[in-house]
């Protein structure tokens, strides 16, 4: 059994090893530590279920694939799950590497029918996570025994999500392969597959080769068998020169950077910074990138790092040992629990021991906290304890480190509120504010101040569901109108006038991912033109936030944003978001797991559809508001529904508009979890409201029954996938991408 000398991390290691039954650990389906060509053959037993007498070798493929293929339909970030990290070959769960070659094997038989007779190049990488290492060998040896080109790492080594999607558009690649599970907790993995433009796939693009997965069972029910040939390990197809050559793409990115939020004015005041800004590197694998950004930026040494070894375990950050069993609350900083006794902490915080790491630290220092694969950022800031009625005043949250310092903790509404502002400033500072009309792209989970400081700024705001590909999918319908009036519509159905020749100021979510664009258009090596980059970059966050930081000298983050509400007399200054959570995802016994994962997605999905039918009712004339009102007045009888403005669909939630306030209820597209969002300007009423509706039982009263018939109600999420399908559709950006000649 693999040993570790963290015990939290041996606990958890023996816990799989136990749960884990015996012909899984005699598995020898495929052997990478084989570095020759060789071949696995699928056969008809794989697809059915294990039986010790009947069927030895079923791998219970077939339900695999059905929940594979049902999630490729919703997923908002990769189709991820859980793993068993000491066995890969483990079937039972979600992500596994008989999935992961399958999965491969099947985007490389699209992409060959596609563009037969072409060169296809993707580009492969990674992050920290247990297998990832195999994961990435698997994918680039079934490419190159299909005849694609995989560019990898020197020595196959991670790099950012932002990097490779970066690195699939300015190369002019046909897309390319990432795994990770962001913020997810350290057993979950997952792929992340990007397109051409470096976006993540649409619903529909992984439907292509879902649809491929289902060719290969169909012809191995037939045949009995199927014949899937893996690469050598230094097939010539797998190449490590091209990235090499420009240092994995930082070269290319700096560049970009330099171009964008990296110009000398930030740079100059970076370098002007008094105290050093801490670096939080959960995991260990952001250093190895932002590291070679900010030495070749020349401000590496303004920055000091926690974490730079890279660990899967992710140095036991969000780990716990919670009554005898293993919990994890995953690396996301700003995930807020309740002790026992009913007080808010934050578990994740908790685990980085800042009471410790930040004592001998100058009051007014930052730490900016980064996941794994370095596309989100939390912002925090140590302060004086007797900042803290300011704070609370301003609904800004904070941990209490000594008797005399706090470490106040940004979400990023509040964060990104004032990234934004500040850079709208440097770009009126100098002189470039009023050479484009400005935009910016949010999804609607995201806080109403956002639409606030835009409105009092002159600009224009398009709303989106949940996920990045969905602000990359308004670039680029923005880009196809570029040369007229560009006219898009949000997930509202409001069509939004962006004029002539917009640039993005900013796209970004509330949880925790952004992106700034350029004034000139960002140019691919064979011509490609984008506004922005298609994923959210933490190195974009740092550089923004380090010159804020040094910008305002003495006057802290918090007293900035305070700032920021006053002068655009902001009143929707207070955002929540409540997380329920219907199982333990830490749980190691899969068949335990997979039983209370459906059992939470029935709640889940019960709970969203209580609100998402109303809102298609309101939508097709079944309903009207004053008739919504009646139903939730009724349902909750501590809450007031009276000054409910609109209930509508947001391509992944219902959205709830108050004259006060917003509260957004969404179904997890990943997992059985429904997160309830609020925003309004009293903090007190948006989190209860956000709390009891997000925890409804979704239990339909009679009232709801009066207004919505059970046929309506069964067919409430095929209506609104419709929507949600067509909200996609127009307008939308679909020239299809030419594979160049390549020069390298």
């Amino acid at each position: 059994m693999k040993t570790s000398a963290n015990k939290l991390e041996n606990e958890l290691f023996k816990s799989v090893y136990d749960k884990t039954p015996d012909y899984v650990k005699e598995l020898k389906l495929m052997d990478f530590s084989n570095k020759g060509e060789f071949t696995f053959i699928l056969k008809k037993e794989h697809l059915e279920a294990y039986d010790a007498e009947k069927n030895p070798q079923g791998l219970n493929l077939k339900e695999w694939f059905a929940n594979y293929a049902k999630e490729a339909k919703v997923s908002t970030a990769g189709i991820r799950g859980p793993q068993n990290i000491l066995y890969p070959q483990d079937t039972r769960f979600p992500i596994n590497l008989v999935g992961i070659v399958l999965a491969t094997l099947a985007k490389a038989l699209a992409a060959k029918e596609k563009y037969s007779g072409k060169e296809i190049v993707k580009v492969a990488g990674r992050e920290v996570r247990y297998n990832s290492d195999l994961f990435l060998d698997a994918i680039a040896r079934i490419q190159a025994a299909n005849g694609i080109k995989t560019l990898v790492p020197k020595g196959r080594k991670t790099i950012p999500i932002w990097l490779a999607s970066f690195l699939a558009f300015k190369l002019d690649l046909l897309g390319g392969e990432y795994i990770t599970s962001s913020h997810g907790i350290s057993v979950k993995n997952a792929t992340k597959d990007l397109n051409s433009q470096g976006s993540q796939y649409l619903p529909e693009e992984s439907m292509e080769f879902v649809n491929k997965i289902q060719e290969i069972f169909d012809k191995t029910e037939k045949n009995g068998t199927y014949e899937i040939k893996i690469s050598a390990a230094d097939n010539p197809l797998i190449d490590e020169k091209v990235l090499g050559s420009v240092d994995d793409g930082v070269d290319l990115y700096v560049e970009y950077l330099k171009s964008g939020v990296a110009q000398k004015n930030s740079l100059d005041l970076i370098k002007a910074l008094k105290d050093k800004i801490v670096i939080e590197n959960v995991g260990g694998s952001a250093y190895r990138t932002l590291g070679r950004v900010l030495e070749k930026l020349d401000i590496a040494d303004k920055f000091v790092w926690f974490n730079i070894e890279e660990d899967p375990f992710f140095h036991s950050i969000g780990k716990y040992n919670k009554n005898g069993a293993f919990y994890d609350y995953s690396v996301d900083a700003t995930v807020i629990a309740k002790r026992e006794n009913g007080e808010k902490f934050f578990p994740v915080i908790e685990t980085m021991h800042y009471d410790e790491k930040l004592k001998d630290m100058p009051i007014g220092t930052a730490v900016l906290i980064t996941d794994p694969d370095h596309d989100r950022l939390t912002i925090t800031q140590t302060e004086s304890v007797s900042r803290i009625p300011e704070l609370e005043k301003a609904g800004i949250d904070y941990i209490q480190l000594n008797h005399d310092t706090i470490l106040t903790v940004f979400t990023a509404n509040q964060a990104f509120l004032m990234l934004m502002d500040f850079w709208a400033k440097q770009l009126k500072t100098q002189g470039l504010w009023n050479k484009h009309p400005r935009f910016m792209i949010k999804t609607t989970a995201s806080a109403i101040s956002w639409d606030e400081w835009a409105k009092k700024q002159g600009v224009k705001v398009v709303n989106v569901p949940v996920g990045f590909k969905e602000i990359a999918n308004i670039m680029k319908k923005v880009e196809a109108q570029l040369g007229r009036e560009v006219v898009v519509d949000d997930v509202f159905g409001n069509p939004i006038n962006l004029d002539q020749d917009p640039r993005l100021l900013f796209g970004g979510e509330e949880s925790g991912g952004m992106i700034m664009g350029t004034e000139e258009l960002i140019k691919s090596e064979h011509g490609r033109c984008a506004i922005a980059m298609r994923e959210k970059s933490a190195t974009e966050a740092i550089i923004v936030a380090s010159a804020l930081i040094s910008n305002l000298d003495k006057t802290s983050l918090s007293e900035y944003l305070v700032q920021i509400f006053n002068e655009n007399e902001i009143i929707g200054r207070f955002d929540t978001r409540v997380d329920i959570a219907y199982y333990n995802e830490s749980e190691p016994d899969i068949n335990k797991l997979k039983l209370a994962k459906i059992a939470g997605e029935e709640k889940r999905t019960k709970n969203d559809l209580f609100y998402l039918s109303m809102a298609m009712g309101v939508k097709e004339g079944k309903m009207t508001l004053e008739n919504v009102k009646e139903v939730l007045n009724d349902a909750f009888k501590s809450l007031i529904f009276d000054n409910l403005v609109s209930i509508k669909f947001v391509g992944d939630g219902t959205y709830l508009e108050f004259t006060d306030k917003y509260i957004e209820i969404r179904p997890s597209g990943t997992d059985a979890k429904t997160k309830a969002y609020g925003g309004g300007f009293d903090k007190s009423i948006i989190e209860t409201y956000a709390d009891i509706l997000g925890n409804y039982s979704g239990e339909r009263t009679e009232l709801h029954k009066k207004f919505i018939d059970d046929k309506f109600y069964s067919e409430t999420k095929d209506k609104a996938m419709e929507y949600y399908l067509a909200f996609v559709e127009k307008d939308a950006n679909n020239i299809p991408f030419t594979i160049p000649e390549y020069n390298f």
